[in-house]
């Protein structure tokens, strides 16, 4: 029991009052709370995973059945074992928007303003954020790799060659978590500055999706014509380019795309310059923030 001095008859009792020293938290540790909370969103909305997962395999069963005698991609490839790596990238895609929606919500309801007002980082937000949303995506896709050759085995489509091996799943995961990483940081950068989800579907529909259409996942590029200079012009086609390269096992059906080198600089790049852009974002005073 903690003793109180008795001041002497006529003075002022003196206490001595020590005020703990306030010890910072480790940088990881919002990292990874906002990266748990993205999760654990996930977790308790499963119609999300329906939505990133059922739809691209649905466009993948039905335009594979559809085209699949109209089309002959490089080697002979059908049109289904073409359009699956282009698939893998739309759900990251899609896992992207989903994932930085919420931010939104989270300015409406109050969170953001919490968390920003909070000793917290800004680079802690973005990248737990990022984190969190480059994580679904990874293991979203990675389950739909895994899927499609079953669904060629059961009939539902063609079997295909292209695919997640022993050899390559190391190297094709890898790279899907940069993609994840550089599409969660592009979607965070549009909703940041958004007030309205119809405000971020509205920019989903006229610039997230035709940059997916437009990077070579969808159908290939041709070698003359403004078409083939807007994809190349694309970020996004190195990054299905890349994709491609990792899962094909037939050197021919991957000679027309570009180089190794290029599809690496180039991505690495563009993810470089979306992260940037979200810190920058994060760090800008603005009273858009206090909404």
């Amino acid at each position: 029991m903690s003793t109180v001095p008795i001041a002497a008859h006529g003075t002022t009792p003196s206490f001595a009052v020590t005020t703990p020293t306030p010890v910072a938290a480790p940088f990881w540790l919002p990292v990874w709370s906002l990266a748990r909370r993205e999760l654990v969103r996930f977790l308790r909305q499963r119609t999300r995973l329906v939505g990133a997962l059922g739809q691209p395999i649905l466009f993948w069963i039905l335009f594979g059945a559809g085209l699949h005698g109209s089309f002959r991609g490089p080697a002979d490839m059908s049109y289904q074992e073409y359009f699956f790596p282009g698939v893998a990238v739309m759900i990251v895609l899609f896992t992207a928007i989903f994932s930085t929606i919420s931010i939104i919500d989270d300015r409406a309801n109050g969170f953001l303003q919490g968390v920003l007002v909070s000793p917290v980082p800004r680079l802690g937000i973005v990248l737990g954020k990022v984190f969190g949303g480059a994580t679904l995506a990874v293991l979203q896709t990675v389950l739909f790799l895994i899927i499609g050759p079953l669904l060629s085995m059961i009939g539902l489509a063609p079997e295909i060659t292209t695919g997640l091996t022993a050899s390559n799943a190391v190297f094709v995961i890898a790279w899907l978590a940069w993609l994840g990483i550089t599409l969660t940081a592009l979607g965070y950068c549009i909703a940041w500055q958004m007030d309205s989800t119809h405000g971020f579907h509205a920019i989903m529909s006229v610039f997230l999706m035709p940059m997916w259409l437009l990077s070579g996942a969808f159908f290939p590029a041709d070698h003359h014509g403004w078409l083939s200079v807007v994809i190349r012009l694309n970020p996004l086609t190195y990054g299905v380019a890349g994709l491609r390269r990792l899962m094909s096992s037939n050197p021919l059906a991957v000679a027309d795309l570009p180089a190794w080198p290029v599809c690496g600089t180039v991505t690495g790049l563009f993810g470089f310059v979306c992260l940037t852009g979200a810190v920058w974002l994060t760090n800008r005073q603005s009273a858009h923030n206090a909404r």
